[in-house]
């Protein structure tokens, strides 16, 4: 039998204040990596320096004078890992130089960034001579500055108050005040708006570090809600869902482990 409980909304948070993001974008100069067949670096610029030295530092040991001939995947967490080494084994540009496979939006947790990245197979008189990485650095656009002090602010996750997604060969920031809840796809996330669905390339373990835990709650492994768009919990037999405000109603199921943590922040007695 399917029970019905009525949830008192939450107040939205308030929006965050920004300048345009076209703006914003066109002031960042991109990082930019020359990679040989074997994914080791032979060549950046400076932005790439600043961004990609204190990864080295951090999980190799290595100065960022000595960046080169470093293979640059093992300059990333385990979870980046592996979808960079999808992107850079993209069989996409493969017969063509000049063309790229689609950017790939990577949060990179040492350092603390989020980065848009594009990967291009550099072609020449042999055939494929390695590849060019181009990435540009939307860390400031979609999170607000680091918690803490010191060490503390280094290790804590910057919060997001918007996901970056990659949409129509454009960048699309999403307001994280419009998002639903979050759905897991494997190592990616659909993002579910009042309106819209996106795919974004964070995972939802990403996402869970970077959130406010007082309106985003993981209900189940492969679920984040914002509390605010909850309106019904549902109870049908054993099992026990919520209701969301978007277009479809979505019911998201809610593990048991969690049922009176999540009946406890939606005031239900």
């Amino acid at each position: 039998m399917k029970k019905q409980i009525d949830i008192p909304m939450k107040k939205a948070a308030e929006p965050h204040q920004h300048e345009t993001f076209v703006h914003k974008l066109e002031q960042c100069d991109p990082g930019i990596v020359w990679l040989d067949t074997s994914n080791h670096i032979v060549a950046l610029n400076n932005v790439a320096l600043e961004i990609l030295g204190p990864a080295a530092e951090q999980s190799l040991g290595v100065s960022s004078d000595k960046l080169l001939g470093i293979d640059v995947l093992q300059m990333h967490p385990d979870k980046s890992r592996n979808k960079l080494r999808l992107l850079l084994q993209s069989d996409d540009a493969v017969g063509c130089p000049v063309k790229s496979p689609p950017p790939v939006t990577m949060l990179i947790s040492i350092p603390d960034r989020v980065l848009v990245i594009r990967v291009s197979k550099m072609v020449g008189a042999k055939g494929v001579s390695g590849m060019c990485m181009i990435f540009y650095d939307l860390t400031d656009l979609t999170t607000s500055p680091p918690e803490g002090v010191g060490s503390e602010a280094m290790t804590t996750p910057r919060r997001l108050f918007k996901i970056p997604i990659y949409r129509r060969d454009r960048i699309v920031l999403i307001d994280l005040k419009d998002v639903v809840h979050f759905h897991a796809e494997g190592h990616y996330t659909t993002v579910v708006t009042t309106d819209d669905n996106y795919l974004s390339n964070l995972s939802l373990s990403d996402l869970a570090s970077r959130l406010d835990s007082n309106i985003y709650f993981r209900v189940h492994r492969s679920h984040i809600v914002s509390l605010q768009y909850a309106v019904e919990l549902v109870r049908e037999d054993e099992s026990v869902s919520l209701m969301m405000a978007d277009s479809g109603n979505t019911l998201i199921p809610v593990s048991r482990s969690r049922v009176s943590q999540i009946r406890e922040l939606l005031g239900i007695t």
